[in-house]
Parts: C-alpha cells; structure tokens; sequence
C-alpha cells in the first residue's frame, strides 16, 4: 500500500512498514518502524502500533499440534488500542476498544481481549482463549489455551496456567483454567488445567491451584487451601 493512500487517512507510518492486501487501517494510526500488518487485518481508529510488530499472523504448526476452527475470518484491533513494540498478534481474534498490549507481548488465534484491559510486557495468551473487559494480565504470564477469563480479574507477573492434564501422555479435551468475575491472583501462582477460581477470590503468590476455589474466598499454599475472609 502506498503512502498516497494512506496520508488523507493521517496514518502515520514509520520506516520499513509492509501492508498487505486487504488490510483496512482507520483515521488517525501510527505504525511504528518495521511493523508487518498482514492480509485481511482490520485496524480501527486511534490504534498506535510500536515498532517490529507482526500482525495478523496464521498460524501454522505439525500434525501433532492441534488447529483451532475459530469464528473470526481475520484479525480485528478495535479503536483506541495500543499496541508496543515487538508483538505478534495472530489472526481470527479480536482485540476491543481500549486495550493495552505490552512490549514483546504475544496473542494466539481464536482470541478474544475485552475493551479497557491490559496485556502486560513479555505475557503470552495462547489459542482459543477469551479475556472478558478491565483485565490485568501483567508481565511475563502465561495464559495457556483454553482458558476464560472474566471482566475485572487481575492475573499478576509470572503466573503460569496449565491446560493439559496428562501432558501429552493421553487423549484430554484441553481446558484452562476459568476466572470468574474480580479473581485476583498473586505473583508466581500456578493453575491447574481446568480448576475455577470464583467470583472476587483471592489467589496468594506462589500458590497452586489443584481444585476449584470458591467465590469471596482466599487460597493459600502448595496445594492452595482457602482460609475464611
């Protein structure tokens, strides 16, 4: 795509920009230098997007890895969102109105990322995941495949879900954790694939998560025990 068509648009492109065919790019983005928007990407207004960024990526893999039949035919970044630098976002996911994507960030397919939350520098969300509005997802998480997180969750730096029961050694339907409303869960935590943590419980540092954790509650330990609020 030629700047011609991009400057009545005020989009501002840094050096080195590759748009594809088919990428549609609102009033008002800027695209930092080096940044690769692939075919069929949707890009809203007011989006910054950093430097070094690959957006709208396929996905691809072995036959032993798994594909995903998302509903989404390519990429969506809605209005207002910013994006740093050094991100790899995949196609067939959606990211809302608002949101905040950190430095070295990394989004699977088949995601979905509500309006106002924030993907923290260096998280990883892998495929088929859905993140509900006002979110925290900080630095260096990983949030496995699978997994539902609700409106209003804060998921602190380094915590590490799980959506595989036998790690490979049998058939599993993979699942990941589910975060219901307000869950909040401290630094270094681990979850067990599948567990549910319940509306505005309350996760320690470094705890894992073996069974469901009921709402109001607060788990501790290895394996986390709730303890009475």
């Amino acid at each position: 795509m030629d700047n011609e068509k991009i400057n009545p648009k005020n989009v501002i492109l840094g050096k080195n920009v590759v748009i594809e065919e088919d990428v549609h790019i609102g009033q008002n983005v800027s695209i930092g230098h080096n940044t690769v928007l692939l075919k069929g990407t949707y890009i809203g207004d007011h989006v910054t997007i950093g430097a070094n960024c690959v957006i709208g990526i396929k996905p691809s893999g072995n036959a032993k890895m798994r594909k995903t039949n998302g509903s989404l035919n390519h990429l969506q970044i809605h209005s207002n969102t910013r994006i740093g630098n050094l991100v790899s976002i995949y196609t067939c996911s959606e990211i809302f109105e608002n949101v905040f994507i950190g430095d070295h960030a990394s989004i699977r397919e088949n995601t979905s990322i509500g309006s106002g939350s924030v993907i923290g520098r260096g998280a990883m969300i892998e495929l088929n995941t859905q993140i509900g509005k006002n979110v925290t997802v900080q630095t260096l998480a990983y949030v496995t495949g699978d997994s539902i997180i609700e409106d209003n969750v804060f998921v602190g730096p380094c915590v590490s879900m799980s959506n595989d029961k036998y790690m490979g050694a049998q058939d599993y339907t993979l699942k990941g954790p589910h975060l219901k409303n307000g869950a909040k869960i401290g630094n270094n935590a681990s979850l067990l694939p599948g567990v549910t943590v319940g509306t505005n419980a309350i996760i320690g540092a470094g705890s894992v998560v073996t069974k469901d954790i009921k709402e109001n509650s607060i788990a501790l330990g290895v394996p986390a025990k709730e303890n009475p609020t």
